[in-house]
């Protein structure tokens, strides 16, 4: 084996063992890379260079400003805002609570870009009804769980922000205008469980809403969805950029929820910043550490070592995509979403690249098999999230959540080996 991989990914599998912070496992096992090629002096310097020099990007201030604007709609009352408009989209299917709360995600989840601020809005809202409605608590938190990863794949998403930094430019629009029928689907697919289960198990049917119900839900529902006209309408016609777009994003969230329906005042904007900061400095010294694990990798030739050895297994697309799906599904168990597409990334596009794989198409391929990871034990997010929402242990949950699972995995090969699933609105709306 060669040393350097065995170095990196020995010493940081080591670290996480022991309970180190990944984000000091990363930069402590590229440190050590380092440290095989140069005096321990340079090593320290490259590797402080590397997240320095990685951090000063435009693009990268997208992300706390996306950050700050999901922490506002979540405290802002935007969530129970669309929470009443799935309500009349779900009508009368049979466990219209589930679906409200798979619709409430996907629209929440585009709106703020985070799977755990959904999970936590939404399930912090739909719990308590579901569970006074007479639903299984744990089959609750599996929908739940289960859809709250589609606002990663729906625009705007930090992930593909970061995905897009990665490789170099790869086209932000045409990674958001990829995410959405992926996204949709996705979603109409976990319902479509959902609902089946809802039948056998006989959970209530809601009333048919009144129109009065109808014109209720949607006008309060107009101004938080016309964000995402704005963003995405703005980035797709080059109006402004994505980083721009993310300052919109928080002076238009935050018109809403402190000026027009006034759930939050001044006082609490202190808070909500902060908890921003908070979150987006973790979030920023992971990508810094992760890009001087690249660096390292990079030193190294990890890539093209590990190119050639999955080339090597076969020379059959099919095949070879059918491994990085299993090996993406697995590290998704146990890494979490943002510095397992920092770190694997720079790894896998090599390979993406001898097989003919679009960057985009890799992008969502990268992401949706990730968001199976973050539902998953022993690291997923936001099943511990939907979890300690609904106070349910992850043990009660895994037998219900096992259909969904299967359904998301069939989803990941579908748009695995369907390109066009991902490129068909890229091509039709920006000619890529």
């Amino acid at each position: 084996m060669n040393i350097t991989v065995l170095v990196l990914f020995g010493s940081f599998a080591l670290l996480m063992v022991l309970g180190i912070p990944i984000a000091f496992a990363i930069g402590v096992s590229a440190t050590l890379t380092f440290l095989l090629f140069m005096s321990v002096d340079q090593s320290l310097s490259i590797v402080a260079q590397q997240i320095a020099s990685g951090l000063d990007s435009f693009t990268l201030i997208a992300i706390p400003f996306f950050i700050l604007a999901g922490n506002i709609m979540n405290r802002g009352g935007i969530a129970l805002r669309l929470i009443d408009l799935a309500k009349v989209l779900a009508g009368r299917l049979p466990g219209s609570l589930a679906h409200v709360n798979i619709i409430s995600n996907m629209l929440f989840g585009a709106l703020s870009g985070s799977a755990v601020a959904s999970a936590a809005a939404v399930g912090g809202v739909m719990a308590p009804i579901q569970k006074r409605e007479g639903y299984d608590p744990a089959f609750s938190t599996a929908v739940n769980v289960t859809s709250c990863p589609t606002g990663l794949l729906i625009p705007p998403s930090t992930t593909l922000i970061v995905y897009s930094l990665i490789t170099g430019g790869t086209s932000i629009a045409a990674l958001f205008l990829a995410g959405y029928i992926p996204g949709i689907i996705m979603g109409l697919s976990l319902m479509v469980v959902a609902g089946i289960i809802a039948k056998r198990k006989g959970y209530p049917v809601a009333e048919k809403p009144s129109l009065a119900e109808v014109k209720s839900a949607v006008r309060r529902a107009l101004l938080p969805l016309g964000l995402i006209v704005v963003v995405i309408g703005g980035i797709i016609s080059g109006v402004f950029t994505a980083t721009e777009a993310s300052a919109i994003a928080v002076a238009y969230s935050l018109f809403l929820s402190l000026c027009w329906y006034r759930e939050i005042g001044v006082p609490d904007l202190p808070k909500i910043f902060i908890d921003s900061v908070v979150t987006t400095s973790i979030v920023l010294f992971l990508i810094g550490c992760s890009i001087a694990m690249s660096r390292a990798m990079a030193f190294g030739d990890i890539p093209l070592t590990i190119s050639s050895f999955m080339i090597g297994i076969s020379d059959n697309p099919i095949i070879i995509l059918l491994c990085i799906t299993a090996v993406l599904l697995v590290i998704g168990t146990f890494m979490d979403m943002t510095p397992a597409l920092l770190i694997f990334t720079p790894i896998l596009m090599p390979v993406m690249q001898d097989i003919g794989i679009d960057p985009v198409h890799f992008g969502i391929i990268m992401t949706i098999n990730l968001c199976v990871g973050i539902c998953t034990p022993p690291v997923g997010s936001a099943l511990f999230v939907g979890c300690s929402i609904s106070g349910v242990s992850i043990g009660q949950v895994m037998k219900p959540i096992l259909p969904f699972y299967l359904v998301l995995i069939a989803i990941v090969l579908l748009v695995t080996f369907v390109p066009q699933i991902s490129l068909f609105l890229p091509q039709l709306i920006l000619g890529y």
